[in-house]
């Protein structure tokens, strides 16, 4: 099959091929169809935590689908029960309900539909360069990728992120939420400065909004820390869980607080969520990162992996910045042909915007294989004019 031509020949268009037709996974590295093999750190944009076919996600896989697939939220189910109980464990005791759906934009739908429930307000306040999701509701909090899609939800109002004079003048008594992510990912790999996120969760205590904090791309483990909201000591209204959830098994999540009551039947809802295959996965996962104790090895790799991209000596480095294994290196100068340069050394990384180079490996990737990146990545953007 020649996988390039029927996608080329019959897919939407939407993404940018990287000419690639990838085959095959096992930990941190991918295979191609001619057997040539990748360090990844790319990682399903973040979603293969645990590592390509991670052997544990596999068994629960293949257990619970010969056992029940598919179950409508309107009935109990075992497995997922067991999996909200579980989740919830990971969570300050103040959280007490979940909401289950698919994706990162739905968890963000979700949320931002329970905070006009709850308030009876409508307005939003979000970040500039801010992320959070493709579809209207999750497009009209985004800062970017709107050209083509306006007008979108309106009363939705975006301020410098960082800046808490800037939250101060834009939470009112209009408010529903404020939407922020901990650590900026497609963005630019942006991390709230020290305090913003307790001054942030201060202003909307004052004003009856409610804090929701995106963790699509930082949760379970990716920083260092179980979720990154964690980090800051505060406890939000609402969390958006997605990504790395299920092991790669499409899944999202609204935590909720308990103060926030339950939601009336049929205000929101979902066909595939909290499905048992994807919630027997999700379990797989927590058992794992639980058992490798993943974020004290997060945090130590981190450290190591940043120190060793900040001693590379190349004029075309402008910055180096994020948190644990979720990596932002900022050039003087568009990103794309280094890109290509470290695909072509077997390599893969991502953009975050025109000029950053963006990490985000498997957590079980290496020691030895962080080595090999750093070193691929010091090749490439050593000999790089600026």
């Amino acid at each position: 099959m020649d996988a390039a031509m029927i996608e080329g020949r019959h897919e939407s268009g939407i993404y940018a091929k990287r000419g690639l037709t990838l085959v095959a996974g096992s930990g941190a590295r991918v295979m191609d169809e001619e057997g040539r093999t990748y360090l990844d750190c790319i990682g399903g944009h973040g979603v293969a935590s645990v590592g390509h076919a991670n052997p544990d996600v596999v068994a629960a896989i293949q257990e619970q689908a010969n056992r029940l697939i598919t179950c409508p939220g309107s009935f109990h189910n075992d497995v997922r029960a067991r999996y909200i109980e579980r989740l919830l464990g990971r969570f300050p005791r103040s959280f007490r309900r979940v909401f289950l759906c698919n994706s990162g934009t739905e968890a963000v739908e979700g949320a931002l539909k329970i905070a006009r429930y709850h308030t009876g307000r409508t307005g939003f306040v979000a970040a500039k360069r801010g992320f959070h999701g493709r579809t209207f509701g999750a497009l009209s909090v985004t800062w970017n990728h709107r050209q083509g899609f306006e007008p979108l939800v309106p009363g939705v109002r975006h301020v410098p992120f960082g800046d808490p004079a800037a939250l101060e003048a834009a939470i009112d008594h209009d408010t529903a939420a404020l939407i922020l992510e901990v650590v900026q990912g497609e963005g630019g790999v942006h991390v709230a400065p020290a305090g913003y996120l307790a001054r942030a969760e201060a202003i909307c205590r004052e004003r009856g909004a409610l804090l929701v904090i995106d963790e699509v791309q930082t949760g379970f483990a990716r920083i260092g820390e179980w979720f990154a909201f964690q980090r800051d000591g505060i406890e939000p209204d609402l969390v958006c869980l997605a990504k790395a959830m299920g092991g790669g098994v499409p899944m999202g999540a609204v935590v909720m607080t308990e103060a926030l009551g339950a939601l009336r039947p049929g205000v929101h809802g979902s066909t595939f969520g909290g499905n048992p295959l994807a919630c027997a996965a999700a379990s797989a996962v927590l058992d794992y990162l639980e058992k490798e104790q993943m974020p004290e090895t997060v945090r130590r790799r981190g450290a190591k992996l940043f120190e060793h991209l900040r001693a590379i000596d190349a004029p075309v480095i402008r910055d180096v910045r994020g948190l644990g294994l979720m990596v932002g290196i900022e050039l003087r100068t568009r990103v794309t042909p280094f890109l290509k340069a470290l695909q072509d050394r077997g390599i893969l990384a991502l953009a975050a915007g025109p000029t950053v180079l963006r990490l985000l490996p498997p957590l079980v990737i290496s020691e030895s294989e962080l080595d090999e990146v750093v070193a691929g990545i010091s090749a490439v953007l050593k000999g790089a004019g600026v």
